[in-house]
């Protein structure tokens, strides 16, 4: 028996390590919990072998090795294409789309990880043969036997509770990681794919994500709110004092009458007034009937709530066309060839500090912040919130203008359920293909255009297809999801780069970078026809284009990307940085902007440009134009502000100096500001969280005095 065990678990052992070599290189590694999870897993399996007969003792041993083998294979080949584990929620709810719209990249993803795939089938094929060639037998174990390994599988289950239970007393990254704010590339990158693996389970098989929550009552209350008496604690942002008027200081010396001070003096502006709603917060925590919602409650009301500013209502009664750009990088934008970009991303609002974090479900993930202003939770949060009362997103608003809104996507309609999720949203929405749809239900909803099977398809001929339906109405809204930017980047197997494959023929780069920048001059492309036609129907100067990705190109690989980029992305946040595409006609001088800002203030910034009465607090993002200090958050609770770039991972913290060259927090306050911007970001991270779970909107909306008008 102490065979068996000892086999599994050096088999488990092996594969987390080979896993991590493969997958993360020569990062740091904790592997306590692993090791108490192999000690008690092979633990189990060998009771169980102990407790079969027959042949089912062979057939559950070498049965569990393979499917140890073949799991770890597929999360490496997963890994290095989505940059991502791949956890249950999507095996079951995503994985008939990958098969079928993600075939190319999985093969290539298989072919690049063969050499590291053998290595984790090699034990097992070493071990079967070994089994065959000397005929190995398992008898019957003894009670005794059995009662040892019990023992063990103990041990294990105790070691992993103290690991955890010390990671909890001294507030370790990797508990937080795990049980508070559960960041599965995190888990899987410093604890190993074991405890991601159980975590994952726990979470998605026996529906304790709930339970997760609600029974650590430290974590409310490290996180500034008490959560029972209707009054909160502290303030959830960091605004006013010594910090929030220093990001001019960070502005580069551009002519005065270029750049947006986000510093200006509130008394030389207009009408200053809170954005927020009249709210009766006495009704709103009569409502809560969990402790989530009391915690929320108490956030809106301890928020303090951004401002009016000179650019509220600037663009006020304008058409507004919104695109969330598949892999769109600054770095595809040259002016020769994609001229179009080119204009675009270097007039109207210029920002030099914009950037774009990938998310969990990285483009559902990325349309969804774009969407909501809130950070996704865990995996497919826009499917969670097809069945919630999105009441505050950009339709919805315009509805109030009896303005319609249209969306659309060059793809299938049912791929990650935007037919529903887009609808919810308040969009009236169109695919290319109907995916597993039924056309006799949902044929209406397709548009159409000249190739819709080409892979991916075309941004031009999706704006061709779609454009008249909408570009002669008095007003309209329209949201783009684009496509033609999407991995693969070669020009065997993309059709849109193979496409503009003699555009980029001279340019002494590789196959990879100019396949990235072919694919992109078909969203030029699809821009400049945009532009062209709003003209010639009288609607250029009263439409505003937003264009924002929904991550960098992760498709390529860090040196591939950086060679694309001409530089190294090593520093800081640098592989997320982005362009922001705010322009519109009228505005004959770029407005440079150089607060840091991020893609979940895309929604709030786009409500106070428009001049809609909102409220700033029921968003984890901020009016970019407010006065308040910038903070971009990313998925392992990095951040970035207008003082600081912190990487949660490497507890590397670069200080943001001023004009004079000085560090814009000084030194005596740099321990306090940290800890309050790590606060921060996990009130804004609980608070994205709860608003999903708890379809927390419909509470508002019952507690408003008055319903907001614009």
């Amino acid at each position: 028996m102490s065979i068996i065990w000892g086999s599994l678990a050096v088999l488990l052992l092996y594969l987390e390590v080979v896993y991590h070599l493969s997958g993360f290189g020569f990062s740091s590694f904790q592997p306590l919990l692993a090791i108490a999870l192999i000690v008690a897993w092979s633990a189990a399996i060998t009771i169980i072998v102990g407790v079969v007969r027959g042949r089912w003792k062979k057939i559950i041993y070498y049965g569990f090795i393979w499917i140890a083998v073949i799991w770890d294979c597929v999360q490496l080949v997963y890994l290095r294409i989505f940059k991502q584990p791949l956890l249950w929620e999507a095996v079951f709810r995503g994985g008939g789309d990958a098969l079928t719209n993600y075939w190319r990249e999985a093969l290539e993803g298989v072919l690049g990880a063969v050499p590291f795939l053998l290595l984790f089938m090699l034990p097992a094929i070493v071990l079967g043969i070994l089994m065959h060639k000397f005929h190995w037998n398992f008898p019957q174990f003894s009670a005794l036997q059995l009662l040892r390994t019990a023992v063990i599988l103990v041990i294990g289950v105790v070691a992993g509770i103290v690991t955890m239970e010390v990671g909890r007393a001294v507030k370790a990254d990797y508990y937080e990681s795990y049980e508070e704010f559960y960041d599965p590339s995190s888990v899987a990158e410093t604890m190993g794919i074991l405890p991601m693996l159980q975590r994952d389970t726990v979470l998605s098989v026996s529906g304790l994500f709930v339970e997760a929550w609600e029974a650590d009552e430290p974590e409310v209350e490290w996180l500034g709110v008490q959560s029972t008496n209707g009054t909160a604690t502290g303030e959830s942002s960091v605004s006013g004092g010594e910090n929030a008027g220093n990001a001019e200081n960070t502005l580069d010396d551009l002519e005065e009458e270029d750049v947006m001070d986000v510093a200006d003096d509130e008394e030389s502006l207009p009408s200053i007034h809170p954005q927020q709603f009249a709210i009766d917060y006495e009704q709103l925590h009569t409502l809560a009937d969990n402790d989530k919602q009391l915690w929320l409650a108490d956030y809106i009301q301890g928020t303090t709530p951004t401002s009016t500013n000179e650019y509220t209502g600037m663009f006020e009664g304008y058409n507004l066309i919104f695109l969330t750009a598949e892999g769109f990088s600054s770095y595809a934008i040259r002016e020769d060839l994609t001229p179009t970009l080119y204009r675009l991303v270097n007039s109207g609002f210029v920002f030099e500090n914009y950037y774009v974090p990938i998310w969990q479900t990285s483009t559902s993930d990325g349309e969804y912040i774009n969407c909501t202003g809130l950070i996704p939770d865990g995996q497919f949060s826009m499917r969670k919130s097809s069945e919630n009362d999105m009441a505050y997103t950009l339709p919805q608003f315009f509805a109030s203008e009896d303005v319609y809104s249209y969306a659309y996507h060059n793809n299938t309609l049912s791929y990650y359920d935007r037919y529903l999720t887009h609808t919810n949203l308040g969009y009236d929405f169109k695919g290319s293909k109907l995916g597993n749809l039924s056309e006799a239900e949902w044929g209406e909803q397709l548009f159409a255009m000249e190739n819709p099977d080409r892979w991916p398809a075309s941004d031009l001929e999706m704006i061709q297809g779609t454009l008249p339906e909408y570009v002669n109405e008095e007003r309209f809204h329209v949201y783009y999801m684009t496509v033609s930017g999407h991995m693969n980047y070669n020009f065997t197997g993309n059709a849109m780069s193979s496409k503009n494959r003699e555009a980029v023929a001279n340019l002494d780069m590789s196959e990879n970078a100019r396949a990235y920048i072919a694919c992109n001059i078909e969203l030029d492309k699809a821009l400049e026809y945009l532009l062209t036609e709003l003209e010639a129907a009288g609607q250029l100067d009263k439409t505003v284009i937003c264009l924002s990705a929904d991550h960098y190109p992760y498709g390529m690989t860090t040196e591939q990307y950086e060679e694309l980029a001409g530089k190294s992305l090593a520093e800081g946040k640098d592989l997320f940085r982005n362009s922001l595409i705010l322009w519109n006609a009228q505005m004959e001088e770029p407005i440079y902007v150089d607060k840091a800002c991020g893609s979940m203030d895309l929604l709030p910034t786009l409500l106070n440009l428009f001049g809609f009465t909102y409220d700033s607090r029921m968003y984890a993002g901020r009016d970019i134009f407010a006065q308040e200090e910038g903070l971009v958050i990313f998925n392992d609770r990095s951040f970035v502000t207008d003082s600081v770039i912190y990487d949660k991972k490497s507890k590397k913290t670069i200080w943001l100096k001023d004009a004079a060259g000085n560090d814009i927090v000084p030194e005596e306050q740099k321990e306090s500001y940290l800890s309050e911007m790590q606060d921060e970001v996990k009130r804004r991270y609980q608070f994205s969280a709860f608003i999903l779970q708890e379809n927390y909107y419909q509470d508002v909306k019952q507690a408003i005095v008055q319903e907001p008008a614009s």
